[in-house]
């Protein structure tokens, strides 16, 4: 296990940028004062400073000799919640908020860029990609169709995110699928309104809103494998005004959440299935619409096995938990890895202080992960004799 000695970051500092970062939240897209000061900063240390891409993007080359071109990515967008972690580094913004610890991943790869410029214990090119628009907007896959991999051809790409479910010091890696794609589905069924005392002269929409709601949750409880990890959840249900009228339509809406993407398309086939099906059954029409979000977060096994030797590294060996299941929370991450192979670690969080899971208002990034993240990470494009 590296001392944190061994780590060239000022780590008082750090602190301070992340708890400045937290203070001054900026969601997707928007993160102009994140990215001026991140260029900035990497300016400072001597780093090849490019911005632009994905709008507020940045991305920061460095090399030392001949080697493999290896790239390190943190995202840097907040949520559009409420904070009430209750920390004197608490959100100066109203209804915006680190509530994902991105204003931590940011820092932490600013200290991998602090260590790497002093120390230049790295042969070949190291790119750090701060991305942004993590949060359901896709910044990563609108990185990629920009040319990121084109103007900076990474041999590895390799991401990172805190874990509250993971004590501090911990680490979660392993080969194949790791985070869950995303999709999301509306379904509006069309009928004809009346008056609530007479439905027999209607056709009653909310009733068949109603039934697909339930029904939806067979997909998962009766035609998918049971040791498929899948989830279907009904999340919002809106129809009618008033105690007594009939509304001529109601709808429904949803995410889909898996690791196999096979199964993925079997839950799109049958959602359509089962509303279209409910829909005739009740003689209204239902329109449903299928918008498909991030893919499956897939680690390639070599970049798996590099990431977890980092780790080990690092931390030692005790801090791999393969325990640890893959989660079906989603993230834009798996677009890079589709277009590059490479890995994504769960770096553990928890401790006395900090137990929240992220995207609850109560949460809060662990500045004692800082040295820990930049260890492993630095670990990952260090030379290796």
């Amino acid at each position: 296990m590296l001392p944190e000695r061994d780590v060239a970051v000022d780590l008082e500092s750090l602190t301070a940028l992340r708890r400045d970062l937290h203070r001054h939240p900026e969601l997707g897209f928007a993160e102009e004062r994140t990215g001026r000061l991140v260029a900035e900063r990497l300016s400072t240390l001597g780093w090849s400073v490019n911005r632009g891409l994905a709008g507020t993007g940045v991305v920061a080359t460095m090399e030392n000799g001949d080697g493999p071109v290896i790239g390190l990515r943190a995202d840097m967008d907040a949520l559009p919640m409420r904070e009430e972690s209750g920390r004197a580094w608490g959100s100066t913004i109203e209804g915006c908020f680190h509530g994902c610890g991105h204003d931590g991943h940011t820092a932490a790869l600013l200290g991998v860029a602090e260590h790497l410029a002093h120390r230049k214990c790295f042969r070949g090119t190291v790119v750090l990609i701060f991305q942004p628009a993590e949060e359901g907007l896709g910044g990563g896959r609108v990185m990629v169709e920009e040319g990121l991999f084109e103007r900076f051809p990474c041999e590895a790409v390799y991401g990172f995110h805190n874990m509250p479910l993971l004590p501090l010091g911990s680490a979660a890696v392993r080969a194949g699928p790791q985070m869950a794609s995303q999709d999301i589905f509306t379904a509006v069924f069309r009928g004809r309104g009346g008056h609530a005392a007479m439905p027999h002269l209607g056709r009653d929409a909310v009733y068949a809103t109603a039934e697909a709601a339930v029904s939806l949750q067979g997909l998962v409880a009766r035609e998918t494998d049971p040791h498929v990890p899948a989830v279907v959840s009904v999340t919002e249900i809106h129809a009618g005004t008033t105690h007594n009228v009939l509304p001529d339509d109601g709808w429904l809406g949803g995410t889909v959440r898996t690791l196999d993407p096979g199964t993925r398309d079997a839950l799109e086939a049958g959602i359509r299935r089962v509303c279209q099906g409910i829909a005739a059954t009740r003689d209204v029409v239902a329109d449903v619409t299928y918008t498909r979000g991030f893919p499956v977060l897939v680690n390639e096994a070599a970049a798996a096995e590099t990431m977890r030797g980092a780790v080990v590294r690092a931390l030692g060996a005790e801090a791999l938990d393969d325990s640890f299941k893959p989660l079906l929370a989603a993230e834009d991450f798996a677009f890079m890895l589709e277009a590059r192979p490479g890995a994504y670690v769960l770096l553990g969080q928890r401790d006395e202080t900090h137990t929240a899971m992220v995207h609850q208002p109560t949460y809060d990034f662990n500045d004692r992960l800082l040295p820990i993240a930049v260890r492993v990470l630095s670990a990952l494009v260090e030379t290796r004799d």
